[in-house]
């Protein structure tokens, strides 16, 4: 930020515009409208209407002060006395300081009777009245449009209800149902189970398997995407999704015991060894075991 211009701002015969001006354009530091106005993304017809005073240029007077105040902290100039000073260029604080003095004047007034105050309360929400009649008026339409999107709503509302009650029973016998598939009957595990994965298979789930050691595992579905993958630690059980088309890799087959249908069919393979494209299949898993 540029340095601060002490004596410019002290004096009070320059103009907001005529202050901006100086402190750019003097001292140590002279600098462009261009870089300026690429540092604080003002345009830049924005900042020389700023110096030069023209307002007219500026979008609103919210947009005129806070450009202002941004211009004035960049170039070290009080920000406060400049946008004071183009309130006043703009009329703003005279504005505010009449409404205080007019304040002043009406406290300072006697009383006002009970009765007038009411005849002005009476009168005021006339006003309303006739302000609000006249803009139903003005804009009926739109009070029409939305009275018909309404009733539309209405009967739309009417006309799905009794086919949602219909389909009601048929949700209950969905609910009712569900519960049977829960798996009730857990193997004989040979570890005491730790965590439990694709719990979502348990109810159909011929094939589970559980870490006895740690072992990076990998179930991939018949178009070979992955179902389930990480890292069982002894005590893991993964429940293998039903049917005979998955596949599974195993980075150290022996520490992975197979329960098919409940029973202990064994392990994957030998330890420390992987094994890649093992087929989950229940019934092959079975007779392996039988063939022993």
């Amino acid at each position: 930020m540029a340095e601060e211009f002490t004596d410019l701002q002290m004096n009070p015969e320059m103009t907001a515009g005529e202050m901006l001006r100086a402190a750019r354009t003097t001292g140590r530091r002279k600098r462009e409208i261009q870089t300026i106005s690429k540092q604080l993304c003002i345009r830049e017809e924005f900042l020389q209407a700023l110096e030069d005073g023209d307002y007219t240029v500026l979008p609103e007077t919210v947009y005129i002060l806070g450009f202002a105040r941004n211009y004035a902290m960049e170039l070290g100039v009080d920000p406060d006395l400049i946008v004071a000073k183009i309130k006043r260029e703009l009329g703003i604080l005279k504005l505010a300081e009449a409404m205080v003095s007019h304040e002043k004047q009406e406290q300072s007034k006697p009383a006002v009777p009970v009765v007038a105050e009411k005849v002005e309360k009476k009168s005021v929400v006339g006003e309303k009245k006739s302000k609000t009649l006249a803009y139903v008026k003005k804009h009926w339409t739109w009070f029409v449009g939305g009275a018909l999107a309404f009733v539309v709503v209405l009967i739309a509302l009417v006309l799905i209800l009794p086919s949602a009650d219909e389909d009601m029973p048929t949700r209950m016998v969905v609910q009712v149902s569900a519960p049977q598939q829960v798996m009730t009957v857990e193997p004989k595990y040979s570890l005491e189970v730790r965590e439990k994965f694709g719990t979502e298979n348990a109810g159909k789930a011929e094939i589970v398997i559980q870490a006895v050691k740690e072992s990076w595992v990998k179930i991939e579905d018949a178009r070979g995407k992955t179902v389930f993958s990480r890292v069982l630690v002894p005590g893991d059980v993964y429940y293998v999704p039903a049917g005979n088309k998955h596949k599974g890799t195993f980075g150290n087959a022996g520490a992975i015991e197979v329960w098919v249908n409940n029973e202990l069919v064994g392990k994957i393979g030998d330890d420390n060894v992987r094994k890649t494209g093992v087929v989950l299949d229940a019934e092959k898993l079975a007779k392996k075991k039988s063939d022993k």
